[in-house]
């Protein structure tokens, strides 16, 4: 299985966000804030069709800490 992201769309990466547990909290203009029940927080820019690969890979390892097989395997 392959190590890189593929860029997807703001409303797939808010299904496998909610997936992981994470929850809408709040939106401030066009980014989406989500919060985990254990205080880890997501924005998720929901402006833009396709989610740079860049800031998807933020999203996921730095925000939500998620490692790229959970990722996948969501």
């Amino acid at each position: 299985m392959s190590n890189k992201l593929s860029s997807i769309t703001a409303k797939k990466a808010l299904k496998k966000l909610k997936k992981a547990g994470f929850i809408e909290n709040h939106q401030r203009g066009s980014h989406l804030v989500l919060k985990h029940f254990d205080g880890r927080m997501v924005v998720l820019p929901m402006h833009s069709n396709d989610i740079p690969t860049g800031t998807l890979y933020a999203i996921v390892v730095h925000q939500a800490k998620l490692s790229l097989e959970q990722w996948k395997n969501l």
